[in-house]
């Protein structure tokens, strides 16, 4: 049995106060003066911390508060309240949401699986990921325990192709010549920000966090140059146009577009380096003949095929286009039925925000996935977008210190990867690779529906 995978995490403080969820409102008119006044009582003492950030031009009381209530109910005179923070509303967007964002920062400063004591009171469905439901039958078992180490649950994935059969002599030895492959320890590839503040310091600091936890990070070329001496986590992406064969063999694999020359390059990669792997980057949308070119890529000799959604998860340049997640499923069904799925690994990228999401995605069919936006909101980002219009930063995010933001980063991914291995655990699966297209471990609400009111409703008009 391999040595099991661990995410050494270390607390990582914000750069900037927290927006918080909450806001305290503390009338003074009216004050008792009382003897002991509530405001000391509090357990967390947070208005005795309390101070005025420059940053923030604001109390940051808000940061601080838990949320106890014990202040609000405690005054005499009624004079604590709290109310909803409008800023905290204003956070990213329906899938970036000030939740999701509020996670997202936790975990980074953290490592730890967030926790929510009054437990989850939101909406029971919604679209995307959020309209599918995973079956944690498995649950009640206290041995499925991958966290605590009762029971080994492995995470690893393979990158590349895989042969359709193995033949050997009738001495019993291999005759069929492996294919190269990458193993990484965890199902999450960084893939390239669709936005940002993007400086060397955030370039470094994503590169550092990919080597830390051993996967990999899609870079521009043109990053991966300033970098030479990280190599080994690096994927540069060549985008059209002229290349240098020679430099890109230095890698373990690079990504070129799915352009019309794509295969002409993809020869001239491989002939300077037969184990050269090379991923295709193909925007996802559905399209009827999606099945047959990811087949004409793989009998090419791609070695992997990278679907890309857009920061969303949707398809991109398409109004009230598809999930990524129905495409997943598209293509995954089409593998199925050529018999092609095991040969074939696919990569899917886009509107993933949680932990959770990685899970619902392998099991739509995806092998692994990329994950991008949630790597900024590790380093404070709120999705605010300021920069594609050319407007600053609030949280100056170029300016970071790189070893800061690859620990931010390492801790988000450790709080992910436990909750993967909760995941796992609770729907009894010990392997990663099983997870890739099993369907019959997820409900999804369409079909839900469509079992439950078809035939109540199906007929209406006849």
């Amino acid at each position: 049995m391999p040595k099991k995978y661990h995410i050494h995490v270390s607390p990582t403080p914000n750069r900037f106060p927290v927006v918080g969820r909450s806001g305290i409102v503390d009338w003074g008119e009216g004050c008792l003066k009382c003897a002991r006044c509530v405001k000391w009582d509090c357990i967390y003492d947070v208005y005795r911390q309390r101070t005025f950030s420059g940053d923030i031009l604001g109390d940051t009381i808000d940061e601080l508060c838990k949320s106890c209530f014990r202040c609000v109910q405690g005054c005499p005179k009624r004079l604590i309240h709290k109310t909803i923070n409008p800023e905290w509303e204003s956070l990213g967007d329906d899938v970036y949401t000030p939740e999701t964002i509020s996670i997202t920062w936790d975990q980074a400063q953290t490592g730890k699986i967030p926790v929510s004591g009054a437990g989850y009171g939101g909406a029971f469905s919604g679209p995307g990921f959020d309209s599918m439901w995973t079956d944690m039958s498995e649950i009640v078992r206290p041995t499925r325990d991958g966290i605590h180490g009762r029971e080994y649950i492995s995470t690893v994935v393979d990158i590349g192709r895989r042969p359709g059969k193995l033949e050997f002599h009738e001495a019993g030895t291999l005759v069929t010549a492996p294919l190269p492959s990458l193993r990484i320890p965890i199902p999450i590839i960084f893939d390239m920000f669709p936005f940002g503040d993007l400086s060397t310091a955030v370039w470094k600091a994503t590169v550092n966090a990919a080597l830390k936890l051993q996967t990999l990070a899609i870079v521009p070329q043109a990053v991966a140059r300033k970098f030479p001496d990280l190599n080994s986590g690096m994927v540069p992406f060549l985008a059209d146009g002229p290349f240098d064969s020679g430099w890109a063999s230095q890698f373990g694999m690079v990504e070129i577009s799915d352009s019309h020359d794509a295969l002409q390059r993809m020869e001239v990669l491989k002939g300077s380096r037969a184990d050269l792997l090379v991923s295709v980057r193909i925007p996802a949308v559905s399209r009827a003949d999606n099945l047959q070119r990811v087949l004409d890529y793989h009998a090419a000799g791609v070695d992997l095929i990278h679907f890309v959604a857009d920061e969303r998860g949707y398809e991109p340049g398409t109004a009230n286009g598809l999930h990524v997640k129905d495409i997943i499923k598209e293509i995954h069904a089409g593998l199925l039925r050529v018999g092609m799925r095991d040969q074939i690994s696919l990569m899917f990228s886009g509107g993933l925000a949680l932990a959770e999401h990685v899970i619902k995605a392998m099991l739509c069919g995806a092998n692994f996935v990329g994950a991008d936006v949630p790597l900024l909101i590790s380093l404070e980002c709120r999705v605010c977008r300021n920069c594609r219009d050319g407007g600053d930063c609030p949280v100056k995010l170029a300016s970071i210190d790189p070893e800061w933001g690859s620990n931010r980063m390492v801790n988000l991914i450790g709080a992910w990867h436990n909750q993967l291995l909760e995941m796992m655990g609770a729907m009894g699966i010990r392997e990663a690779r099983r997870l890739r297209g099993e369907q019959g471990r997820v409900m999804f609400r369409e079909d839900l529906e469509n079992d439950t009111f078809a035939q109540l409703f199906g007929n209406r008009n006849s």
